[in-house]
């Protein structure tokens, strides 16, 4: 690891290297007289040096053989804000007084665009080393590997505080799935389930409710995330839409005893399609499809047993998941067309998932639980900003919820 040296105006120099070994606190590093602020104050004088350089024609102690009248003439210090507190930065002057720093006027403005584009870059998904290379060439600042992890630690207050905000009484439909990344635990890799809430409210905006590090996928530990929804201020959820996990509904009716449950079809279909000859695929699945796509859950089940006629004995092992499953599975055909493309499948959650993997992709294993955490937030909270229209036609959709779920969901009209 290289070692990190910075000169500031005044002839001091800063060791970040030897400096993080010194921090063992948040303070140390986000403090009052915290490394982040010193980082930064060195970041905005080097540009203002590189600044005057260019506005002067020549380099800090040189001179020219012109008559040229324009020269150094110190510093004067300004106090400039930051998200990290007020500190005072040295500017350099010329005799004329022409020289205006660009620099200090663009970082009064965007106030601390330095101090979070470490964290903007690394919720985006980019590599240490990527974001090392991107600092040295914006800011000509050398971090390391160290330090860039100190400052991503800075947002866990954050995890813990989104993780634990109060949430709404009533969600119309709530996704429910799980991600499964690879974290180093006692120098073994193991595996780490990320549980996953994605709610739709009464004003049919889409939102994270949260996400519970498990060591793996099971019944029990949704429960628990189901209690936890519950202590957060969730009453009610009208539609609860799961993967096939065997007692994933029987954990959320124990919590929300009136949810009605929809298993995702997709979800079924990939499990189906698993044990199906390659020869037999193709004709199967037509067969498979007046399933899923009847107009009623009568005429489903019907072509159902008509699929069982023709492959049951083939593939038994298939069509008894379908019967077993059939409750959970053919709950969408109560619905009208509108409600119904919404909630067969968890593709909603599973294009977030899309999203986040593109965040996740660059670290194959993650070093512990909490920059996993931390990762999965930053990713989320990336990928929030950019939710901000309703689900499609939601209008239409929310009043016939009204109906169907009288005396459960207000609109307030």
């Amino acid at each position: 690891m290289s070692t990190v040296n910075a000169s500031t105006n005044t002839g001091n120099i800063i060791n970040y290297e030897e400096e993080i070994k010194k921090c063992k606190t948040q303070d140390d590093l986000f403090g009052e007289n915290g490394l982040l602020k010193k980082l930064i104050k060195d970041a905005i004088e080097k540009m203002m040096e590189a600044e005057i350089e260019e506005y002067m024609g020549r380099k800090k102690y040189e001179r020219t053989d012109t008559d040229e009248p324009e020269y150094r003439n110190g510093y004067r210090k300004k106090t400039v804000k930051s998200s990290v507190g007020e500190f005072d930065v040295n500017i350099p002057r010329d005799r004329q007084s022409g020289f205006k720093p660009i620099i200090i006027e663009n970082y009064q403005s965007t106030c601390g665009e330095f101090d979070k584009k470490i964290i903007g870059m690394y919720a985006k998904g980019m590599t240490v080393r990527d974001i090392q290379a991107q600092i040295r060439e914006i800011y000509g600042v050398e971090v390391s590997p160290d330090f860039i992890s100190m400052v991503t630690d800075k947002v866990m207050t954050n995890v813990a505080d989104w993780q634990n905000r109060l949430l709404d009484k009533v969600y119309p439909i709530v996704y429910m799935d799980a991600m499964h990344f690879k974290v180093r635990d006692d120098g073994r890799v193991v595996n780490r389930a990320a549980y996953i809430c994605l709610g739709i409210n009464k004003e049919g905006m889409k939102d994270i409710l949260g996400i519970w590090i498990g060591e793996s996928e099971g019944a029990k530990f949704w429960l628990g995330v189901c209690n936890e929804l519950k202590v957060r201020g969730v009453q009610d959820i009208l539609l609860a839409c799961v993967d096939g996990l065997k007692g994933f509904p029987e954990a959320i009716k124990s919590v929300f005893p009136d949810a009605e449950i929809q298993t995702c079809i997709i979800h079924q279909i990939r499990n189906s399609i698993k044990y199906v000859a390659s020869k037999d695929k193709k004709e199967f699945m037509k067969d498979l499809k007046p399933v899923y796509k009847a107009a009623s859950e009568e005429i489903g089940f019907q072509n159902l047993e008509l699929l069982e006629s023709k492959w049951g004995k083939k593939y038994s092992i298939i069509i008894k998941s379908w019967h077993d499953n059939w409750e959970n599975l053919s709950t969408f055909f109560k619905y009208p067309p509108e409600i119904r493309k919404i909630i067969y499948t968890t593709n909603t959650l599973e294009g977030f998932n899309r999203q986040l993997r593109k965040v996740t992709k660059t670290k194959s294993v993650f070093p512990n639980d909490e920059a996993l955490k931390k990762s999965l937030y930053l990713g989320t909270m990336d990928i929030l900003k950019k939710w901000t229209m309703p689900v499609a036609n939601w209008g239409q959709v929310v009043a016939q919820f009204a109906i169907l779920f009288e005396g459960r969901l207000e609109l307030g009209l």
